[in-house]
């Protein structure tokens, strides 16, 4: 079968190699979709330190079953339509123990320590059937819409600390795919006011708002962002902010445009060889201002996902805009690097 096939940092293969077999507690499915996002991007270009051994690559994942061990959890049946998990928790930990499953100490990944779906066919592992993270897709939800899914539970987990209030005022950092489910999130689950998306690629600004109808855009390339979220609150400032991008400067305009007692995402991972920020501590002090981490996301997330979009509460099918064959992956990196879609997703 074809898998990509991550080597070394810039050494990605797409080859011939053999059809996994599957273990007495393990479940092979036939892979209908494995989406691509701005991560599997970094990791060709940069690497990631948990891929130790030549991996298969790729970790937003829908497919079918075609073989179920005698052992595996699950009670799986061949044909079953299925979504796959990408950050696997331990279950065992003090932080999975408590709930906090998107932040297990112990975590492991799919495409990273155990081959992804960028593949014809892969293996399940029993550790993701430990915690639950095979998960049925709904009957009227395709398969590209469901390995959508994997996104969707990490901008879900990012929300639900917030505690985004019905007509709030929120800015969204980032026209990619996140900052598109991020705009949808917090419309229609937490009935959000105005919300604002911004970013620093117009084209991709206005190709993603066309989608998801923000209520304002900023390019952020042309105006000074703080200066005009301020004159759209009458200086008051945003009640929440979400950075789902990797800049750094983000992050310093989202402290300075929150207003008092406002909830802050740092969503988007900085680069590793630049992490700091400039922060006015004084702003933090006394607006009285909530920022939060967002690592991912846990199982249950991933159901939750799957259920808004059954529901028709938050569509996702319009926002993949791209669909490439796995014989040009390759190409499908440059896509997502460009900005030239707001998702794409392969299709073996």
């Amino acid at each position: 079968m074809k898998a990509l096939r991550f080597y070394a940092p810039g050494d990605v293969r797409l080859e011939e190699v053999p059809e996994p077999e599957c273990g007495p507690d393990e479940v092979k499915i036939k892979v209908a979709n494995c989406s691509m996002c701005g991560t599997d991007v970094k990791i060709r270009n940069n690497g990631h330190p948990n891929i130790t051994r030549v991996t298969t690559m790729g970790h937003e994942i829908a497919g079918e079953v075609v073989e179920v061990g005698a052992d595996a959890k699950g009670d799986f049946k061949v044909g079953e339509r299925v979504q796959v998990i990408a950050a696997v928790p331990c279950g065992e930990c003090h932080e999975c123990r408590k709930g906090w499953m998107e932040v297990c100490e112990n975590q492991t990944s799919v495409g990273y320590q155990y081959d992804g779906g960028f593949a014809e066919y892969m293996i399940v592992p029993a550790e993701v059937l430990k915690v639950d993270g095979l998960n049925r897709i709904p009957d009227g939800v395709g398969y590209d819409e469901a390995s959508a899914a994997e996104p969707f539970a990490c901008a879900i987990n990012a929300q639900e600390q917030l505690g985004i209030e019905e007509g709030d005022f929120v800015v969204v950092f980032g026209a990619g795919p996140i900052g598109a489910m991020h705009v949808r999130i917090a419309r229609g689950v937490h009935k959000a006011g105005t919300i604002v998306l911004v970013d620093i690629n117009g084209e991709r600004l206005k190709m993603t708002a066309d989608a998801v109808q923000p209520d304002a855009t900023i390019d952020g390339s042309a105006v000074n962002v703080v200066e005009e979220v301020m004159k759209m609150t009458n200086g008051r400032g945003a009640d929440v902010v979400i950075t789902a991008t990797p800049a750094n400067i983000t992050q310093e305009q989202a402290v300075a445009m929150t207003a008092r007692n406002g909830r802050i995402s740092f969503f988007g991972g900085l680069p590793k060889t630049n992490p700091t920020i400039s922060l006015d501590s004084n702003l933090v002090h006394y607006r009285q201002l909530h920022i939060h981490g967002a690592n991912g996301s846990a199982p249950d997330h991933h159901k939750r996902a799957l259920e808004y979009i059954a529901t028709g509460q938050i569509p996702v099918k319009d926002l993949i805009t791209r669909h490439v064959p796995l014989d040009d992956v390759m190409a499908a990196f440059d896509m997502v690097a460009n900005g030239e879609a707001i998702k794409v997703t392969v299709e073996p």
